[in-house]
């Protein structure tokens, strides 16, 4: 899976060399949103007032309705603007883009992962599987708890990435977890999609 930064933000691609994460032969597809792609989420919740935290970096991410505890390590980008992932021998990582804000921030933070690996599923692969109202808590270096709640679970074309809707300015603190997602295509070595979860900070 590959992740192209063009300013002022980052474009989530798909690949098949470098960091790209490609894995044929899998029994399972990984599971996709309900939903249809939509020009932006839906908030399915009201925002409560609570004041930005001061930065501090994610170190685990908890999910509890698809089984996911993850440690998270800090990601970047290369000179080329490919953001980097988490190394594919260690596909239960998940990645949290430094450059951008942390969770609890005023802004949107980034959270990348693998959808599958060589030995199976990986971090996020039952993401798509996640729905509205369900919590995702982040454990924070500062040792501060933080829970977001999703408001909405979309799929999108490749090629047509909402940078802004997931990279750009917000006046709260949410939360976005992308991986790859829909049919895999064995002519291109490509997941068709990526699937992202929009989130806000609700505790």
């Amino acid at each position: 899976m590959w992740w192209r930064r063009t300013l002022p933000a980052v474009v989530a691609l798909l690949g098949v060399t470098g960091l790209g994460l490609i894995t044929v032969g899998l029994t399972a597809d990984p599971a996709r949103p309900p939903r249809p792609p939509a020009d932006a989420p839906t908030r399915t919740h009201p925002a409560p007032d609570l004041a930005p935290l001061p930065r501090a970096a994610p170190v685990r991410v908890q999910i509890p309705a698809i089984g996911v505890g993850a440690e998270i390590v800090p990601v970047g980008a290369d000179a080329a603007g490919v953001l980097e992932v988490p190394p594919l021998n260690r596909p239960q990582l998940a990645g949290w883009y430094r450059h951008g804000v942390s969770p609890g921030e005023t802004g949107n933070a980034v959270l990348v992962g693998h959808v599958d690996s060589p030995t199976g599923p990986a971090v996020f692969f039952d993401l798509g599987r996640l729905r509205a109202g369900q919590e995702i808590r982040i454990t924070r270096a500062d040792a501060s708890i933080t829970t977001f709640t999703v408001d909405d679970v979309r799929a999108y074309p490749k090629d047509r990435f909402p940078t802004t809707l997931v990279y750009g300015s917000a006046d709260a603190a949410g939360l976005r977890l992308i991986t790859c997602g829909g049919r895999f295509d064995a002519a291109t070595g490509n997941y068709v999609d990526n699937v992202v979860v929009f989130a806000s900070r609700t505790a």
